[in-house]
């Protein structure tokens, strides 16, 4: 196995049990952070938007895989969607942060720059791409934009390493600002990924079995698709239950509707008996404790987390 040496010092690991457990504590200061309130109700720490209906790759672990099921249908989030987002966040004074990633590849979106410089007004902007639409000057529009991390997960192999050290070199920019991922293991290593079955999508790999079990996403994040759907969490591939429209409600309204207050009040009685998460073999509580205690108390939940 190579040895790491003179590599990126964002280069989580070549074990990729040693990666996943580096994501998990890079992501612990937002996600697991005291809530911010807005009107006595905990909102969002963290929001997930898919800027495009596409990806250039065809994992077998991802959704994407199967056409049936997750279609590259290339439609794309407009910036009339992101400006009205902006809009809402105002109005509760929104200090979280973005995740640029959902179902698709966002380099592949031609307004990506224009779109980060919008959400970075309100905290920090992550990127995940497979790193295939990047060049050097694509790079440093990035890193001159609002963007806070470009995270690039490694799908061919370790020569992917030297490649993206040798980009980030030539494009003059700080080291810290990419995170490098393996994602290039097979199945022995649930492809170096945290396996899961994408709510009943994904078959293949050691996965984790269907439990009764409690979930803290609907507590501390939200989803939102390029049409402006918002969706219960990452793990929804199928799509078939909005909780609303970013561009129809504010989005406030959404996040304490009543139809995410029910799979609130499920999800914190260790219940996962209603569609989609009745498919769902994910660990919703790997973040989000606090966000789920003030749930639970605001929702008047008895048993405990």
């Amino acid at each position: 196995m190579r040895k790491l040496k003179n590599h990126l010092s964002n280069l989580y690991s070549l074990d990729p049990k040693k990666t996943i457990e580096n994501n998990i504590i890079r992501k612990k200061e937002i996600l697991d952070r005291d809530p911010q309130f807005f009107n006595n109700t905990p909102i969002p720490s963290w929001i997930e938007l898919s800027l495009i209906d596409a990806c250039n790759r065809v994992c077998s672990f991802c959704p994407k895989s199967d056409f049936d099921v997750a279609p590259n249908t290339y439609q794309k989030m407009n910036l009339n969607l992101i400006n009205k987002l902006a809009e809402d966040l105002k109005k509760i004074n929104y200090q979280g942060a973005f995740s640029i990633c959902g179902y698709g590849e966002p380099l592949l979106h031609k307004d990506l720059i224009e779109i980060v410089n919008v959400l970075g007004d309100f905290g920090g902007v992550e990127i995940v791409t497979n790193g295939d639409p990047l060049k050097v000057e694509l790079l440093k529009k990035i890193y001159n934009s609002k963007t806070s991390k470009l995270i690039i997960s490694m799908y061919d192999g370790e020569h992917q390493i030297d490649y993206f050290e040798k980009m980030v070199f030539d494009a003059k920019i700080d080291k810290n600002f990419v995170i490098l991922r393996n994602r290039w293991h097979d199945s022995s290593d649930d492809f170096g990924v945290k396996l899961t079955n994408r709510v009943g999508n994904i078959k293949i790999g050691n996965q984790p079995k269907i439990e009764q079990r409690g979930c803290y996403y609907t507590s501390y994040q939200i989803l939102i698709d390029w049409n402006g759907n918002a969706y219960l969490c990452p793990q929804d591939w199928d799509r078939r239950l909005p909780v609303g429209n970013i561009m129809l409600q504010d989005f406030f309204d959404i996040w304490n509707n009543n139809v995410l207050n029910k799979y609130r009040k499920k999800h914190l009685s260790n219940q996962r008996d209603i569609s989609p998460c009745n498919k769902c073999n994910a660990d919703g509580k790997v973040h989000g404790k606090k966000h789920a205690k003030v749930w639970h108390k605001k929702l008047k939940i008895f048993n405990e987390l």
